[in-house]
């Protein structure tokens, strides 16, 4: 969806927003009020975070080099040099090529939907796991799934900003971007088998072109039972100590020419330009990591209003509405094997950013960051107004941004209502790709709004095809009633009858009229048919749709004025912030002199630290930074989610770790924190040593930090890898998944 999705002050809806890059001068990384007992740390180091645009790793040479890394640093800082050129996306996952043949390892959790689109009652792969014992065996992933090889980055902030500060109109700026946006793009995909991207930094402060290479051909080859992927479950997410073997791989396929191509039986795998290696040495505490891949979204250069707006509204709105959604999904799921299956996706999406999004709001009013974020502008406003040259360059910046934020507190409610009720409906959000298809399909491509240009009308395609696995009328309709009876409970506004009325009509909009109308729409419509919905949104037209009898075709009909006046309006804003927000973090710069990493936008990024654990609280005991089998061993009751898969647990009660063991542990290891700096879209990152050798992967982090996408907090902020070794081990020992560790250079033992 488009930008309408997110609020204007940058917090979107879903796991990860737009891309973004670059090196940004600024303010150093704030820091939280929290002052809990550090966990020793022998040589001194203090991590002070940073998700580092590459380049910016030659400004860290020396420290590197200090905390032991025996990569030269110019490595760091390419990303077509070993490590970075190994690791890739998944599109909202990090992942890393592990083989000269395209495997590919990232987390478990990052595979649900794969497992998902292979289940069924018989053969439920979200459960028992899954492992091709040969290549045939490997299953597609379904013909939306990615994987992104990154091959150039090209800086185009003077020609996308150029003349910007001429045009008055907020909007005209916009769209102004936005053409300059998709001529660039246009220009750099003439280029074959690439896809690219321009990701924006600063609000629009900088702007970086990024050449994909973008493999269309992606196949599931070993996840293990989820008593080892998903240990734990909800129970233990974002806690420490964890015990979680989140871990899986797929596989790369190319066609016979070795580009991309869409799924054959005739396809081979991908032969990336390198591939990270297994660990040649032990990791113990103290030592260096250091992580690679694609964060999602962090806000650490937001304003302190903005930071009030999700601690007032945004967050506890956001809490109310996971809250409602996962008690509908339960109760939709209960005896019923094959909704469970469709079901298990979102809920387990759902219940991580429920508990993510109450710990962020913990952090920011409990752990001080709403405070210290306050005081920092209070700060700058008076730094600015202590100077003539600075108060005639920045002006009244944060008087400026506030006119805005109000203006956005006006629609709000209401965008965000409409916002759940296109997201959470897969029946509804596809008719509203068929409708929008016959009305930019007749115009030339380069008017077209971006996700509806040429370029997107494959993928449009693949995913009107991808929704007959994940699609279930009963589901669908249980969320789709709930999301109205939602906006019902909403004060009475215009816009809330527009949006009731195009489901309901003129009937009133009580609980048992929504249940009848949602009934009838899925009952009536073709959509549910993949033949028609692929061939309405090839071939319909805007007569069509606008004559059609299809109800859920009539909704999204008459809600398009709806989506329209939101887009206008959110379009007004980013033309707006175009000229504010680079200004606002420009002055934070001169303030405080110094690099610091931008915020996360979901291109590559290197955070780097050490092994070390924490003290959750003040007075509390400092956790060891590893786990161990032995308690997995001591939590495992039999029942999910601490359901240890039997081979496992005799395997651990008999000490057959072999070499996998850790001699200073004495016994295996199963997960570790360090100091790094995570947030969404880093799940399934590569952890590397300072060999760039892979020592684990990244799959979460811990309750007391949520807030750090907000800021970093030295003492208490942790990441949560799986250690290599379980992994191997269970491969090795559990799964005799002996194949693929001969093809990852590990010799099988067990």
């Amino acid at each position: 969806m488009r930008s309408w999705m997110s609020l204007s002050v940058g917090l979107v809806f879903i796991a990860c927003g737009p891309p973004g890059p670059s090196v940004v001068p600024g303010p150093a990384p704030e820091r939280a009020s929290l002052a809990p007992v550090e966990a020793p740390q022998p040589n001194g180091y203090e991590s002070p975070g940073g998700m580092w645009v590459p380049r910016q790793l030659a400004e860290h040479a020396g420290t590197l080099k200090q905390l032991g890394l025996e990569l030269d640093p110019a490595a760091l800082s390419d990303p077509m040099q070993y490590p970075l050129g190994a690791v890739v996306s998944l599109g909202g996952c990090s992942a890393s090529f592990v083989s000269p043949q395209g495997l590919i390892v990232t987390n478990h959790h990052c595979v649900t939907g794969a497992l998902q689109y292979s289940s069924s009652p018989k053969e439920n792969l979200i459960a028992n796991g899954y492992l091709a014992r040969t290549r045939a065996d490997e299953k597609s992933n379904g013909p939306s799934a990615r994987v992104y090889v990154t091959q150039a980055f090209t800086d185009v902030t003077a020609k996308v900003r150029e003349g910007l500060d001429k045009l008055k109109d907020a909007k005209a700026r916009h769209d102004a971007v936005e053409n300059r946006q998709k001529a660039l793009i246009a220009e750099c995909e003439k280029k074959e088998n690439v896809r690219c991207e321009i990701a924006e930094n600063l609000g629009g402060g900088e702007f970086l072109l990024i050449e994909k290479l973008e493999i269309r051909d992606v196949r599931l080859v070993y996840a293990p039972h989820k008593g080892v992927g998903v240990f734990g479950g909800e129970t233990d997410n974002w806690r420490w100590p964890r015990h979680t073997g989140d871990f899986s791989f797929l596989r790369a396929y190319v066609g016979p020419d070795g580009k991309p191509a869409d799924y054959s039986d005739k396809n081979v795998p991908f032969k990336p330009r390198m591939h990270l290696k297994l660990p040649s040495k032990a990791l113990g505490a103290g030592d260096l990591v250091f992580v690679a891949g694609y964060p999602g979204r962090t806000y650490r250069l937001y304003t302190a209003e903005e930071t009030a707006e999700a601690v007032e509204w945004f967050y506890p709105k956001r809490i109310e509405l996971f809250k409602e959604y996962l008690a509908e999904l339960e109760k939709i799921s209960k005896d019923d094997e094959e909704v469970t299956l469709k079901a298990t996706p979102i809920s387990r999406g759902l219940s991580n950013a429920l508990t993510y999004t109450q710990g962020s709001l913990e952090g920011l009013t409990k752990g001080g960051a709403l405070s210290t974020r306050s005081a920092r502008d209070k700060q700058l406003g008076e730094w600015i107004a202590a100077d003539a040259a600075r108060a005639a360059k920045y002006g009244d910046v944060l008087k400026e941004l506030t006119v805005i934020f109000e203006q956005r507190k006006a629609s709000r409610d209401v965008d965000f209502a409409l916002w759940e009720v296109l997201r959470l409906s897969a029946m509804l959000d596809a008719a509203v790709d068929i409708v929008r298809m016959a009305e930019e399909r007749p115009k030339k491509d380069a008017d077209r709004e971006p996700e509806y240009q040429q370029r997107n009308w494959k993928p449009l395609e693949q995913g009107m095809v991808s929704l007959s696995k994940r699609y279930s009328r009963k589901l669908d309709a249980g969320l789709l009633k709930l999301a109205l009876k939602r906006v019902a409970r909403l004060p009475d506004s215009k816009d809330k009858q527009r949006l009731l009325s195009a489901f309901l009509g003129k009937a009133a909009a009580t609980p048992e009229a929504i249940e009848v109308a949602v009934d009838k729409i899925l009952a009536a419509t073709q959509l549910e048919d993949e033949k028609n919905r692929v061939a309405l949104l090839t071939k319909g037209t805007l007569a069509q749709m606008k004559f059609s009898r299809d109800p859920m075709i009539r909704a999204a009909v008459l809600l398009r004025p709806m989506i329209a006046e939101m887009e206008a309006r959110e379009d007004a804003r980013l033309g707006s912030f175009l000229m504010l927000r680079p200004k606002y973090v420009t002055a934070l710069s001169e303030m405080t002199p110094g690099p610091v990493a931008p915020d996360a936008n979901g291109t590559l990024r290197v955070t780097f630290g050490t092994v070390r654990g924490y003290a959750p609280k003040p007075d509390a005991k400092v956790y060891a930074p590893f786990t161990t089998i032995e308690e997995m061993v001591a939590k495992a009751t039999g029942k999910d989610p601490f359901d240890a898969p039997a081979k496992v647990l005799e395997l651990a009660k008999a000490k057959k770790f072999g070499s996998y063991a850790d001699k200073t542990l004495g016994t295996l290891p199963l997960n570790f924190l360090a100091d790094l700096d995570i947030t969404g879209g880093n799940s399934g990152s590569p952890t590397l040593n300072a060999r760039g050798e892979l020592v684990g992967l990244a799959f979460d982090g811990n309750y007391e930090a949520m807030a750090s996408d907000w800021l970093f907090m030295p003492p208490i902020t942790r990441s949560i890898q799986v250690d290599a070794r379980y992994m191997l081990w269970v491969m090795d020992a559990v799964d005799g998944a002996d194949h693929l560790l001969t093809e990852m250079g590990q010799k099988p033992e067990l």
